[in-house]
């Protein structure tokens, strides 16, 4: 119900990665730009890391969404922890080459036929691997034997790696020499700032239906607190957003305060929350009977 009450047409703060509200942060900017220079310049191999909740599975959909849109073929792999002949499949897969009843070596061959029938077409092909991090030794080294596939010109195969801190520690290692090498360029997606946190909250209200002038849904203060319990954290923020927007509706109340917000990040047990004393068991009681209805 809280959309009635605060004028939307659509939730504004769902997890779900929609590239419809992708905020251009000046770092997801150029992480994104970064992306599409390497595929489109045929580089070969980047790396993409930032911590949990920063946009990294958002800003691969925009990705995949563009390259689309150039009719280059993509195979997308987001969950990494497969064996070599099962990850090679699904590769395959999702490039729509036939793989039933093939070895390693038959499937390597398939790939290797098509990026090259790609290639005389001008075009390219590109694998991004989500989740990046969780990839095993093993398979990490057979994806540096996949940058072989390439002309005297160029890489066959556009590679993108997406994971958390610890690929960036890992491709550091003396094991993965061989692969840091091949790496044309490494970027990182940081939390948001204050700033952008301010911009991403209101852009995600205005694509929601939120009117452009009328009541403040958050106020600065507000905002500031969320700012503070999230760590600039997109993620954080947009479970916050939500359950502050609850909580309001809970109240009935128009313009979303930091006591508001504070409630809802002791709720999720997030640093920089006030002190439990402000979470009553009336605002329990709220929250219950407003759950059920909140998001119709």
């Amino acid at each position: 119900m809280y959309k009635r009450l605060y004028g939307l047409t659509r939730n504004p703060f769902e997890l779900s990665p929609d590239p419809g509200f992708f905020f251009p942060t000046r770092g997801h900017n150029e992480a994104f730009a970064t992306l599409h220079y390497c595929v489109i310049r045929r580089r070969g191999f980047v790396v993409v890391t930032g911590e949990v909740g920063t946009g990294k599975t958002l800003m691969v959909r925009c990705l995949l969404d563009a390259l689309a849109a150039g009719k280059i073929a993509t195979a997308f792999v987001f969950n990494p922890q497969l064996s070599i002949v099962e990850f090679l499949s699904h590769v395959l897969t999702e490039l729509h080459i036939p793989v039933r009843d093939r070895s390693k070596g038959e499937m390597l061959a398939s790939l290797n036929e098509f990026l090259l029938l790609r290639s005389r077409r001008g075009t390219t092909t590109v694998l991004v691997v989500d989740e990046a991090h969780l990839l095993s030794w093993e398979l990490m080294e057979e994806i540096r034997l996949l940058t072989n596939l390439e002309t005297s010109q160029f890489k066959l195969l556009q590679i993108v790696m997406v994971g958390q801190p610890e690929l960036d520690r890992k491709i550091d290692t003396e094991e993965l020499r061989q692969l840091k090498q091949r790496i044309a360029m490494r970027c990182r997606l940081e939390p948001l700032k204050l700033q952008e946190l301010r911009g991403y909250i209101h852009r995600r209200l205005e694509l929601a239906g939120a009117p452009a002038q009328g009541t403040k849904i958050f106020s600065e203060s507000a905002i500031e607190a969320i700012h503070r319990c999230s760590r600039g954290i997109p993620r954080l923020v947009n479970t916050l957003c939500e359950n502050s927007l609850v909580g309001g509706y809970g109240k009935q109340i128009k313009e979303i305060t930091p006591e508001i917000v504070h409630e809802c990040a002791h709720d999720l047990h997030l640093s920089g929350s006030l002190e439990p004393a402000l979470v009553t068991s009336e605002w329990h009681d709220t929250r219950v009977r407003a759950m059920a209805g909140a998001s119709d």
